[in-house]
């Protein structure tokens, strides 16, 4: 089961599984106990962030480009002729595959409640994946 969570909602252990803070900053007082796993490298770059807080882009420009973020080349595909990596689409394959084991949650910095979060984009993409 893939769930979706803030990462200042309360922990429930039995529920949560896995616990994956996907957000590109730690964050400011997020004590490593909040999650299992920090995965920098799926949160939004910057720039993007900062397009879609700012109003610069719309949420579903925003959701496109984002997936095109995850599954873009990086520079490490310049230094391989054969094997490129093209981006996060291992990690999300395996986030699959544990989900499909036992509880995989997860975290943002965003409210619960918020509609709008990564984490939701994410999570669609990683169950399509």
């Amino acid at each position: 089961m893939l769930r979706t969570k803030s990462v200042w909602t309360a922990i429930d252990r039995r529920k949560d599984g896995l616990r994956i803070l996907v957000a590109r900053f730690r964050g400011r007082g997020v004590p490593a106990s909040r999650y299992d796993v920090w995965m920098a490298s799926l949160g939004p770059s910057e720039d993007l962030l900062r397009r879609v807080q700012s109003g610069a882009i719309t949420w579903a420009r925003f959701a496109r480009a984002y997936r095109q973020e995850l599954f873009a080349d990086g520079p490490i595909d310049e230094l391989s002729r054969t094997i490129k990596n093209h981006g996060q689409k291992f990690t999300l394959r395996l986030i699959r595959r544990l989900a499909q084991k036992d509880a995989v949650t997860l975290l943002c910095h965003c409210a619960e409640d918020q509609p709008h979060c990564h984490r939701h984009v994410l999570r669609a993409i990683i169950l399509g994946a």
